[in-house]
């Protein structure tokens, strides 16, 4: 058997000694800055140094997550961090702006780059788009199935690493815009708040939320693939990654040991030594205090398969229930709670979290002495902090006897390590020039964009320049269908939006339609995934860069120029500050500006409407949102009744030299008067009345100042 590589989480550094304590080949871990686990506690630059030195000692590799996008402000602080990162000699970055891959290859062509989950690669295309420009492994998105996985290996000699054990997002990898739309704290940015695990109550309009209840909808199972690691071998796949930064060691170290034994059962090529090590592994994962457990689309590769992982029952957080909390006495260290008797009861040194009933706050902490209940009752006293209160919930997260010991990594004396990065300039990169054969093709004006062919009806109401249609199965059907009734748009008047999640099973799909498009002549298209450049590479195609592919600054605007692309759309999360700093003035006419749109808050490859009955949902704040569902051929998505607007800043931007904007309608049903009431408050450029400005002008939430470049 090839060896393969477990690869484990070390959110600390006390993670870090379990996770080599129980024999992890590699660990990956962040630093301070530019990271997604930005809430972890990451380590000091001393720290990293002597952990660096150590593990390559003990013959194991250490990757850094460099895994967000970064704004055109920052590209001096990045510079800085890979410069340093440079001289030491990390065995790789994992990293998730494309911006990073010109930085890294122009000034440290030694680093090594592994493509992020958070970069969304889940096709043979994507991954070799990526190879050509010098990353050397790809971390699969995590919505794939085996047989996909298989596929991608046939057809790449890249390095593959997937993820086997941990927390799943509901969205599909890379996509989610939930808690950035929520206050900024972008998942791009390592600051997600997990808002999809939170609960919500169903909007069946007309009914109080007293009546219809609620549940975690959106809050997925956690991810266990130690049945599958040997089929996963035979696949190809090299890297075998516990997902898991913010997790304690005692979970880091239980969950690496189980994979552990798996693995070395199958070196040595003992079939019956491979069922009992996986035997002897789900023993041992039994204590992981975790989820329930799910092989999620392992087994599949569709959105047809059955949706075991979402149970809305489930609290969003880990660990086992203990309960709700009875009663409250005492204040400050005195503040006690009392617990109901169960099947499992906590002992002082145990860890719990506890759970607000509104889903406002969690809190974590060791416990403890505990007092059992004088009034004769089974019940249990347990410590609690200021903050909650009667029907909060308990959780046991950690239990007093799983606390192993593990030999440091770091050294104790880290006052040899004292290099930190320094106060370098990045170069200038400037704006790629644009050709003016492209700009003709995509002349200046209002676009419209929608994602079903009837709405193409409505907009010829009041004509946009151009017309943006979703390429989804619904309107390429009517598109190359027979027999073909005449569109209100000609082709050259329409631009296809390829969907950002691209999975291996719709290559096949997508191989056949997209010449057949192009002959029938639909010219021109938005990218939004790597793997879709490699359609077009012989073709006369004209391609923008969509909003995800994030270009959040110059880096990589000039990367998806050499991929082929003069023009895109900025970001959704992307504010006036970060785009006029992107692009020159002069040559803004590259960029497209989404001025209304109803944001795509998470994507799921899955028809959820075969478990979920209600269309509108609300949260404990009461702030609607819509699920919509498309059956099995593009999923699920979620999108806020408020939509995002700004409109009435069309006239501020011109000024500015920008000249292309779109009205992205394409979310709830759209009706003529609406559609109207929209294009009228463009033409007086005024504000509209219950709309969201998202990061516009805010930009994202900063945990600290960041100084401008």
């Amino acid at each position: 058997m090839k060896a393969v590589e477990l690869l484990a989480p070390a959110g600390s550094p006390e993670a870090l000694d379990a996770a080599v304590g129980a024999g992890a080949d590699a660990v990956y871990l962040g630093l301070k800055t530019f990271n997604a686990r930005m809430r972890s506690a990451n380590f000091a630059y001393s720290q990293f140094e002597g952990a660096l030195r150590s593990l390559h000692r003990m013959g194991r590799k250490l990757y850094v997550t460099v895994n967000t996008v970064f704004e055109q402000r920052e590209a001096d602080r990045l510079y800085q961090l890979l410069k340093y990162l440079a001289s030491l000699g990390p065995d790789g970055l994992i990293i998730q702006d494309f911006g990073l891959i010109p930085m890294v290859r122009n000034n440290f062509p030694s680093l090594k780059l592994h493509a992020s989950t958070q970069m969304n690669i889940a096709s043979a295309r994507g991954v070799n788009a990526l190879s050509k420009y010098g990353v050397s492994r790809v971390v699969l998105a995590r919505e794939l199935s085996l047989k996909e996985i298989t596929e991608i290996r046939l057809h790449t000699n890249m390095e593959l690493e997937i993820f086997v054990h941990g927390a799943l997002c509901v969205s599909a990898s890379g996509l989610c815009l939930f808690s950035s739309y929520l206050g900024g704290k972008s998942a791009n940015r390592g600051m997600c708040t997990q808002a999809c695990r939170r609960y919500y109550h169903p909007d069946y309009r007309g009914v109080s939320l007293e009546q219809e209840g609620g549940g975690y909808y959106f809050s997925p199972s956690d991810l266990q693939l130690i049945e599958q690691v040997p089929a996963l071998v035979q696949a190809g796949v090299n890297s075998f990654k516990i997902e898991g930064r913010m997790k304690s060691a005692e979970y880091v170290g239980t969950v690496v040991s189980a994979y552990r034994r798996v693995i070395d059962a199958l070196a040595q090529e003992d079939g019956p030594g491979v069922q009992a090590a996986i035997a002897e592994g789900l023993g041992i994962l039994r204590n992981d205090f975790a989820r329930t457990k799910t092989i999620f689309y392992f087994n599949q590769g569709d959105a047809g398969g059955t949706i075991d992982w979402l149970k809305a029952d489930q609290s969003g957080g880990t660990g086992i229930l203990l309960g709700a909390i009875l009663k409250v006495k005492g204040a400050g260290d005195a503040r006690r709670g009392l617990i109901p008797r169960g099947a499992v009861m906590p002992v002082a040194g145990d860890s719990v979290r506890l759970h607000r009933s509104d889903d406002s706050d969690r809190k974590s902490y060791k416990m403890s002495a505990l007092e059992q209940d004088r009034s004769g009752s089974p019940h249990l006293w347990i410590p609690i902090p200021e903050g909650f209160d009667v029907g909060d919930a308990v959780y046991l997260i950690q239990t007093k006897t799983m606390s192993k010991r593990y030999a440091p990594v770091i050294p104790h004396t880290l006052e040899s390590f004292r290099r930190t990065p320094g106060r370098d300039k990045a170069p200038l990169m400037p704006t790629p020039p644009v050709h003016k054969n492209i700009l003709k093709k995509f002349p200046e004006g209002l676009y419209g964009a929608v994602s079903r062919i009837e709405d193409l009806y409505i907009l010829q109401s009041v004509r946009p320049m151009k017309v943006l249609l979703a390429y989804n199965p619904r309107t390429v059907a009517a598109i190359l269908g027979e027999p073909r009734s005449p569109l209100p748009f000609t082709p050259e008047e329409i631009i296809l939006v390829l969907d950002p999640y691209f999975p291996q099973a719709l290559d096949g799909a997508l191989t056949e339609a997209i010449p057949e498009l192009i002959r029938r002549g639909y010219h021109r298209f938005v990218v939004n995934n790597p793997g879709h450049f490699s359609y077009f590479r012989t073709t006369d195609a004209a391609l923008i860069a969509g909003p995800y592919l994030y270009v959040f600054n110059r880096w990589a605007a000039s990367f998806v120029s050499t991929m082929g692309t003069d023009l895109f759309i900025s970001p959704l999360e992307n504010n006036r500050q970060n785009l006029e700093r992107t692009v020159d003035p002069g040559k803004r006419a590259r960029a497209f500006i989404t001025v209304f749109a109803y944001p795509h808050l998470f994507r799921t490859r899955a028809d959820l409407s075969r478990v979920y009955d209600f269309q509108h949902f609300k949260d404990s704040q009461d702030e609607p949102f819509t699920l919509m569902s498309n059956g099995n051929a593009t999923g699920s998505v979620v999108i806020p009744a408020k939509p995002f607007s700004i409109v009435d800043k069309i006239p501020f931007l011109k000024e500015a030299g920008f000249s292309r904007f779109i009205l992205d309608v394409s979310g709830p049903l759209l009706r003529k008067a609406d559609y109207k009431d929209l294009m009228k408050a463009v033409k007086n450029a005024a504000p509209l009345p219950n709309t969201h400005r998202f990061n516009w002008k805010d930009g994202f939430y900063q945990s600290a100042p960041v100084p401008a470049s």
